[in-house]
């Protein structure tokens, strides 16, 4: 018994290691990964690489979903994709990133809706991929990255997570309200 409370005493005054390498790496690749299937899904609506529709017909199925000026929105969507994947494939101002890839994500989810769930029409990848970017926002990239050699991004990393989340959100939100 004397044994038993020794044992959780000590537990309790040992704190946790703040970073581990294998925890930075999962970081790593969970960030390239988003970060590069977005990026990559933003250059298909930029410049119609990797099999993508391009800027005319990107623009068309926005106007097509009731947004007004189609081909702005598609350069506005495009950019947000390019540079909000790479920024978080690189960790390089990732709440910022974190920001543009959510707001793209709330204007997915609301024109495609929330059901059915899964394939083929679901959203339960999109859903998926969302999560992802929430929790790397929310994490931050971990030391393998170039937010980890900016000082005020390290030392202030849950406030600027918090406020790149709700940023996102917002943003999102304000381009739902011009849609039709």
């Amino acid at each position: 018994m004397a044994h038993e409370r020794w044992d959780r005493a000590v537990y309790r005054a040992t704190p946790a290691p703040a970073t581990t390498v294998t925890h930075d790496v999962g970081l790593l690749v969970l960030r390239l990964f988003l970060g590069l299937t977005m990026a990559a899904h933003g250059t298909q609506k930029l410049f119609g690489w990797f099999g993508g529709p391009g800027l005319d017909a990107t623009g068309k199925g926005f106007s097509m979903s009731g947004y007004p000026a189609g081909d702005a929105m598609a350069v506005i969507a495009g950019l947000a994709e390019t540079l909000g994947g790479l920024g978080l494939a690189l960790g390089l101002l990732t709440p910022l990133a974190g920001a543009a890839l959510i707001g793209v994500f709330v204007n997915i989810l609301d024109v495609r809706g929330l059901s059915p769930f899964f394939a083929p029409k679901g959203v339960e990848l999109e859903l998926a991929l969302l999560a992802g970017i929430v929790a790397l926002t929310l994490t931050g990239p971990g030391r393998f990255s170039v937010d980890h050699f900016l000082p005020v991004l390290r030392e202030s990393r849950p406030r600027y997570s918090v406020l790149g989340l709700v940023l996102g959100v917002v943003a999102g939100v304000v381009v739902l309200l011009v849609r039709d």
